[in-house]
């Protein structure tokens, strides 16, 4: 289905324009880029591993999720992926998928063919210069979640998780100052973090029963940030705000403010 790219692609453009400093020239360029918009329902894989893809995928509205499968169908959450993200980068330059990569809720998608991508890039250097950066933000967040599965116990990534879930919502403008939605089940959870999804009940119930956070149905609210963050050993540097122009010292406030929960999803822990 086509649709006119100029509003399907700005939330991204603006994001890139943070990375990096573009011009009127550039603008134009990453805006008229050939799109093919798709509404996708829970669970679909947009990419598997093993596939060849020709195209690279932007999350317009959604979340959505990369994993990888063990050879006995046990699943591993590499990261999470909200609105504004070109979740598939990768699809542009690399001939084959090294992972699978699935819609969280349902979404709304911009696909770009692959060779669109790739002459952007070469013939716009400062976009090129935004989306190295973006995929080098990209793997700074594995890093981090190799140390979170790796060494820390399981209060700690769980709670982890919830910190770096807060600040990346609230810097993509999906949460308010008392919360943010979470649209994720405790068997998904468990994915991401290394745990079973016993563990992460017993965990989510520790963190409520402590007044560290706050769950009203799809909604988290954080009312103790400070004891939360000391629990999960959180310090955000690897998610390199200062990359993210007029945000590099925000602090975040989820203790006051009416929430105001996110339209359209439809699953929760």
């Amino acid at each position: 289905m086509t649709f006119p790219a100029v509003p399907l692609l700005t939330p991204t453009l603006r994001k890139l324009e943070r990375r990096a400093p573009l011009d009127d020239d550039d603008r134009r360029a990453f805006l008229d880029l050939p799109v093919r918009y798709q509404a996708v329902d829970p669970n679909i894989y947009l990419v598997r591993e093993g596939d060849r893809p020709d195209r690279s995928c932007l999350l317009i509205s959604g979340f959505a999720i990369r994993h990888k499968m063990t050879e006995t169908g046990e699943r591993q959450v590499l990261s999470f992926h909200v609105a504004g993200d070109f979740c598939d980068l990768e699809g542009a330059l690399l001939n084959v998928a090294d992972h699978n990569l699935q819609t969280l809720t349902h979404c709304e998608l911009a696909f770009i063919p692959r060779s669109a991508v790739r002459d952007l890039i070469l013939s716009h250097p400062r976009i090129g210069i935004a989306m190295w950066i973006d995929t080098l933000i990209d793997s700074s967040i594995f890093r981090e979640w190799v140390v979170n599965v790796g060494r820390r116990d399981g209060r700690a990534r769980i709670a982890h998780l919830l910190c770096e879930f807060a600040r990346r919502m609230e810097v993509a403008g999906l949460a308010d100052a008392a919360g943010y939605e979470l649209p994720l089940t405790q068997e998904q959870i468990a994915d991401a973090t290394g745990l079973t999804a016993v563990h992460v009940n017993r965990v989510l119930k520790t963190l409520t029963s402590e007044g560290l956070i706050r769950r009203t149905r799809r909604v988290v609210s954080i009312p103790n940030w400070a004891g939360l963050r000391r629990v999960a050993g959180f310090n955000e540097t690897y998610l390199h705000f200062d990359q993210v122009a007029g945000h590099p010292g925000v602090q975040p406030g989820f203790n006051s403010a009416p929430v105001m929960p996110l339209q359209g999803r439809n699953q929760s822990f």
